[in-house]
């Protein structure tokens, strides 16, 4: 019994050393978790506002006709751009020209009559110088001649009329711009009740008009008062395939009164729009704005300005709001509540809660707990890619990234 009882103690023995040989064997825990961080510095950074817009031409004419009369010829390409001056339609013109010699004939009748009465009246002052003469033929003769110049005025009114008459009977583009088709074809009659024969629009420059909510509008109004007011600003638009529009408009035009429905203003900006490179004017397809088009209005300050701005992967949000990791002079992660300004998809730009030079944690950020050590390295450089703009009302763009991309599987970053 007591050898068995010793081989027992023996086993027991050796089964404790070897669990002790296995847990020397594991290998000690790592370090620190390596994280990639950046420092909080200041950048240049273009201050953006997008909006929905739509394009509108500044000029815009519905031709009608001034008489009536059947529509002998039409002188224009539909679509065309056409000058001012240019005939588009041309009506009968002989009834108006009949019109015009009767009232010219009129008017040579009574100035032959006015010429009569005249040599009555001298006769009959002269004769008043001798016994024959009478004063009531002077006075009649005077009334005579006073009666026939007022109806000669009369008369040259009417030719005026007839003149003006046969000078509608020609239709002619009233400003430069693209016409529309025409409503009425060749041996129409037409007059002022047909309605709008065609349509011309001004083509260069445009009108975009967009609206914004009234505490944007004050937002605008206070960030530029001292840069020049709505002068400070420069406009830019995205076209709806998405490419940026190569020529930038001003500001000219803030609505004076809110929309009571919508709580907004309506602001308006002047854009060029000259013909495309290698495009010949009034050729179809020749301007890239078009009247009536929806476009993506961005509003950039002139003059750039100077924010604290750290990669946009590095902020991350919860119930609280926006926070970021810092790296303390102990190696160690804290977490910083953060107050964000207008930022792009890959800079956020930090109003408040941070300071500048301090390390920010942009990579690894899943293996980061709050008060442990970190071992810091210098984040991945961004891909060389072009900045991405701005997207959304009151986004900002700048021509800096700066931010490196977030790292796969991370979770919680603010998008």
């Amino acid at each position: 019994m007591a050898p068995r009882l010793g081989w027992l103690r023996l086993l027991a023995a050796a089964s404790l050393c070897l669990v002790s040989l296995r847990a020397d064997a594991q290998p000690a825990p790592g370090g620190p978790p390596a994280v990639g961080v950046v420092r909080a510095e200041r950048q240049q950074m273009t201050q953006s506002d997008q909006f929905v817009g739509r394009i509108q031409a500044v000029g815009r004419v519905a031709l009608v006709a001034r008489v009536t009369g059947f529509l002998v010829k039409r002188l224009f390409v539909e679509g065309a751009e056409v000058k001012k001056g240019d005939l588009l339609y041309q009506l009968e013109q002989p009834p108006f020209q009949a019109q015009l010699n009767a009232a010219k004939a009129t008017v040579d009748q009574l100035q032959a009559q006015h010429r009569n009465a005249e040599l009555t009246l001298e006769r009959a002052q002269a004769l008043l110088k001798t016994p024959a003469g009478q004063q009531s033929n002077v006075d009649s003769a005077l009334a005579a001649e006073r009666a026939l110049q007022a109806q000669i005025e009369g008369a040259q009114a009417q030719v005026q009329t007839a003149q003006i008459n046969l000078g509608y009977t020609e239709i002619r583009a009233p400003i430069d711009g693209k016409i529309s088709s025409t409503s009425f074809t060749e041996g129409n009659v037409v007059s002022p009740t047909s309605g709008t024969l065609a349509t011309i629009v001004s083509q260069d420059p445009m009108y975009v008009s967009f609206p914004v909510s009234l505490r944007t509008g004050l937002d605008l109004r206070n960030r530029y008062a001292d840069k020049g007011g709505y002068s400070a600003v420069v406009i830019r638009l995205d076209l709806p395939d998405g490419h940026s529009y190569g020529q930038d408009g001003r500001l000219d035009y803030v609505s004076p009164t809110v929309a009571e429905n919508t709580d907004t203003i309506m602001l308006r900006g002047v854009v060029p729009n000259p013909p495309l490179p290698g495009m010949k004017v009034g050729q179809p397809g020749g301007r890239e704005l078009t009247d009536g088009e929806f476009v993506t209005v961005r509003l950039e300050g002139v003059q750039p300005i100077v924010v604290l701005a750290i990669p946009r992967a590095a902020v991350l949000s919860d119930q609280q709001g926006d926070y970021v990791y810092i790296v303390d002079a102990q190696n160690k992660a804290q977490i910083r509540r953060i107050q964000l300004g207008q930022s792009t998809p890959s800079i956020a730009v930090v109003t408040s809660g941070l300071n500048e030079g301090e390390l920010v944690v942009s990579e690894g950020l899943q293996r980061v707990h709050p008060g442990e050590a970190v071992s810091p390295g210098p984040a991945s450089p961004p891909p060389a890619v072009a900045p991405a703009a701005g997207s959304g009302p009151g986004s900002s763009e700048t021509g800096q990234t700066g931010s490196a991309p977030a790292p796969s599987g991370q979770t919680g970053a603010k998008p």
